[in-house]
This record gives structure tokens, sequence and C-alpha cells, in this order.
């Protein structure tokens, strides 16, 4: 072989191994939510057994969530407060973590990871609390190795969404409300342009209704999203209205979805367990706003 074919020869393997490589890393998937992660993080919280407001489970949690989101490379932050409830003054603390996008305007993306007090039985809230903040942990994980978000993207576990006792007003929603309020006093409420709530999605017989308090355009974006993906069966075309962490946000104008399955026989029983939750339905859930991301921020830049 002469010499200049040699060369020849040389650049055509150093393009092979160089630039075709290259280009086919170009084309792979970006990372993938895995629930297989995200049942973990709900197992971690059970384990802890029940976790209400003020709690020394409660803490022990707060810190578990700063702890993992330090490994995936967040610095997560606290947000402590103290709220007035029929039992009295209660200390609490938000959670917070921050990925910041191209633009300064905020995504927020929630759960609360409070389970309910209740005194006549051992709850530990695995899908109640738990399955939802599970989710958040792993999606959390996966924007942050996956390309920049061209909004930013904060992802805020909410302490005291439960009441203690009845459901009414103003006994529930601790943490979102207090989280508005602040954002509001502090003249950042403005700069979140959607809220993704995430609430009861980890049970085996996964049925989500369309929340009539819930900003229709947001929802429909994950409707469609899902129906895509091949999850229609699990978002279903019903309507209801619920009361949840997303009312603060709707309240203060700010587009709004809440994710939950509300039809949920073991919800605040002693029977909310471990065996309740499904990897499959956490993995449904993730994909949906994985995939659903893209369009909140094309549809929010128009």
């Amino acid at each position: 072989m002469t010499a200049p074919a040699t060369r020849c020869l040389a650049l055509v393997l150093l393009l092979a191994f160089t630039v075709l490589p290259a280009a086919r890393a170009q084309t792979q998937a970006p990372p993938a939510f895995d629930s297989t992660r995200a049942y973990h993080h709900v197992r971690e919280q059970v384990a802890l057994g029940p976790r209400p407001a003020a709690s020394a489970a409660n803490e022990k949690l707060r810190q578990y969530l700063i702890k993992t989101l330090g490994e995936a490379g967040y610095t997560a932050t606290e947000q402590p407060f103290e709220a007035s409830t029929p039992v009295g003054r209660v200390k609490m603390a938000n959670v917070v973590a921050t990925l910041a996008g191209d633009r300064p305007e905020r995504i927020l993306l929630a759960s609360h990871f409070d389970t309910k007090p209740i005194n006549e039985f051992r709850f530990v809230g695995a899908n109640d609390g738990g399955s939802s903040t599970g989710a958040l942990l792993e999606l959390a994980r996966v924007l942050k190795v996956r390309p920049k978000p061209r909004f930013t993207l904060e992802f805020v576990f909410f302490d005291g969404e439960e009441a203690y006792g009845e459901w009414r007003e103003p006994n529930h929603t601790y943490g979102s409300r207090q989280y508005v309020t602040a954002a509001r006093a502090a003249g950042t409420l403005g700069a979140i342009r959607a809220l993704v709530l995430l609430d009861m999605i980890g049970d085996r017989s996964l049925n989500l209704k369309r929340d009539t308090n819930s900003t229709p355009w947001l929802t429909d974006i994950l409707w469609s999203t899902a129906r895509r993906l091949g999850h229609a069966a699990h978002f279903l075309d019903e309507p209801l209205p619920v009361e949840d962490d997303h009312m603060p946000f709707v309240k203060a104008g700010i587009p709004s979805v809440d994710l939950i399955d509300l039809d949920y026989p073991d919800w605040h029983t002693a029977s909310d367990t471990l065996d309740k939750v499904s990897a499959g339905s956490l993995q449904v859930i993730g994909d949906v706003v994985l995939a659903a991301l893209p369009e909140i921020e094309t549809r929010l830049l128009k």
C-alpha cells in the first residue's frame, strides 16, 4: 500500500472512531425516568413511619430530601415557618431545589411530603405523600442530566398539606399557602409561570380524573401527552373538583394542574402501605410529565 493510501485509510478510521460515535451520541434518547429509583424513595419514606408536620420522622425525611437532591447535584434549602392550626402553632418547613434554565421565569414541580396526623392508627402514607414525593425526587434527578430547560425548574416539597381532623378552611395546605405568601412578599410570584402538582399517583389501579379547579390548557397538555404515549387508560376524561396544594397558586392567577387519583380505597387508612404502590404507575406519571414539559414551555413562550 502506498503512503498516500495509508494516510487515507488512517483518516477514514479516525472518522469512524470519533465522528460517528459522536453523531450516535447526539441521537441517543435523553436519560429516562427510572421507576425503580422512585419506588426506592417511597420505601425509604415508609420506613420512617408516620411523618406528620413537626414530627421527628418528618424532620428525618426533610434531611433525606436534602441529601438525595444534593447527590443529584442540587443545593436544596428549607423554608421554615410556623403555622396556626387547630392544635396550636406548629413548626413546618418546605424543601426547595432549583434547576436554572435559559430563562429566569419558573415552572414549579411539586408534591407534599407530610402524612396526615391520625391518632387512631399508624398511617404511613405510602401513596398519600410517599408516591408523589418519590416521583418528584426521580424527576429532579433525570432533569438535572438532561439538556438545559428553557424555563428555570423549581422542585418544591410542601410540608403541612394534610388537615388536622376535618378538611375545612383554612385547616390544610399550610406549606403551599406559605410558599405563595412568601413569594408575593418577595416580589417573585410573577416569575412563576406554571405549577405541576403530583399527589397520590402511585396506586396500582391508576385512574386520574380531570380536576376542574386546574387550568384547562395545562390539563389538556398532560392528557394529550398521556394519549400520545399510550397511557390514555390512566388519564380519564371525567371531571372532578379537587382541593389540594395547587389551589393557593390557582387563586394567585398561576396556571396550575393537579395530578391525583382520589379513587383510592386505602386513602387515609392504615392500609395505605408500600404494597399498594406500583412502580408501573410511578413510571406512567414520570414519563408523561417529562414528555409534557417541552410543550408546556412552548405554550408559555407564546
